[in-house]
């Protein structure tokens, strides 16, 4: 490679791998809550291990929950109806160690219910980004992109039954070649895929080799980033029959990088999921990416990095700033006058320019594997491109 090219590597990991499956028990809860209270505030942490899932956090709520049937019906829809599989969602283990949120938290944040909406405050503080790079038609880095469109596949042909000895849990990993063009980066290759996927007992690894290759990246990965030079890393462990939470333990927000950008771009530190669209760990990551996506569609710059921060109690951000890379086609201080101009980042504000308060169905359990960003759905408001005035 020469100075200009660089290599970058971004992983995803499937609905199955037991910090997922917490992420999505979290955020099924949270839209169990706001499916008849929209209002819920809801901080809902998951952890599993062998044959057991608690969930445990403060939620306040007027709807009435059954929270461990969410959380068996949840286990049941990925995959985990059996000791086999690794995990019974019928038969394990489920404690429930929820609590109201403190009175401290609400007065600060939404005056015990006697703030307006534009008065709110923020959950608590902290600094969010929001990334969008023009390498890809999602406005999202391609090394992202393709780890986590592998993940859902592999997801895919198990659900369908294509390949039936597929078991729950998963990861990916693309290394893909990029060359600087200045200050966007552009891909040329891939470099390397590695999959490792969990398995029943009566396959080989020929089988898993071949079939991967031919039923999961084929029909994922272009033919135009693929060359005679391509690593393959399939299954290299040569065995991932035991998986889920009886091969490792799961827990709530350990996948944060995941969730967003593989990697580029930053990140402030909070997870998302079980928390309510009041958190700005949440609702300011969303906005952030709005924000950062509106500036490259709009072609004020051909990447971006947005960042916000907040203080717990005040509906003000602290700050907001914008990088471009070198990319931007008028001034960052000017592209920042834009950007206020065009949205408000008080959290009342957002929730509603978003939308984020409307619950139901599995609007949150849906961004809890696969990436909260970068997906074709109406749920995914913060994914709408604004147009910038």
């Amino acid at each position: 490679m020469s100075l200009e090219s660089f290599l970058f590597t971004s992983e995803s990991v499937n609905e199955g791998h037991p910090d997922k499956l917490c992420d999505q028990i979290s955020d099924a809860i949270l839209d169990a809550c706001l499916a008849e209270d929209p209002d819920s505030r809801v901080a809902c942490e998951t952890c599993t291990k062998t044959n057991m899932v608690m969930v445990f956090g403060e939620i306040t709520t007027r709807s009435k929950v059954d929270y461990e049937a969410v959380v068996r019906q949840v286990c049941k829809e990925v995959g985990f109806v059996s000791d086999e599989s690794g995990l019974d969602g019928e038969k394990c283990k489920v404690l429930v160690h929820l609590e109201s949120q403190s009175p401290d938290i609400g007065q600060s944040v939404h005056g015990m219910g006697t703030k307006t909406l534009e008065e709110l405050g923020a959950g608590d503080q902290g600094h969010m980004f929001g990334y969008a790079t023009d390498e890809t038609a999602e406005l999202m880095p391609l090394t992202h992109v393709l780890a986590t469109q592998l993940g859902y596949k592999l997801t895919e042909v198990r659900k369908d039954g294509t390949l039936p000895w597929l078991r729950p849990d998963g990861k990916t990993q693309v290394t893909v070649e990029y060359k600087k063009d200045a200050g966007a980066v552009v891909p040329v290759r891939v470099h390397t895929i590695l999959i490792s996927t969990q398995h029943s007992e009566d396959v080989t690894n020929e089988e898993i080799r071949s079939s991967l290759m031919e039923h999961v990246i084929k029909p994922v990965v272009p033919e135009k980033y693929i060359d005679d030079k391509t690593i393959f890393h399939l299954n290299p462990s040569g065995r991932f029959v035991l998986g889920g939470p009886n091969a490792d333990a799961g827990l709530t927000g350990r996948k944060i990088i995941i969730d967003t950008y593989g990697g580029w771009g930053a990140h402030g530190g909070g997870a998302f999921s079980g928390k309510d669209p009041s958190k700005v760990d949440r609702s300011a990551a969303y906005i952030a990416r709005q924000v950062a996506k509106s500036v490259v569609a709009s072609g004020l710059a051909r990447r971006a990095l947005f960042q916000i921060s907040y203080s717990i109690g005040l509906a003000e951000p602290l700050s907001i700033h914008i990088d471009t890379y070198g990319t931007n086609t008028k001034p960052e201080a000017e592209i920042l006058e834009i950007i206020k101009k065009n949205f408000d980042f008080r959290p009342g504000m957002i929730m509603k320019d978003l939308d984020l308060r409307r619950g139901g169905g599995k609007r949150y359990q849906k961004t809890a594997a696969y990436g909260h960003f970068g997906r074709d759905d109406t749920d995914f408001t913060w994914e709408t491109v604004k147009k910038l005035e």
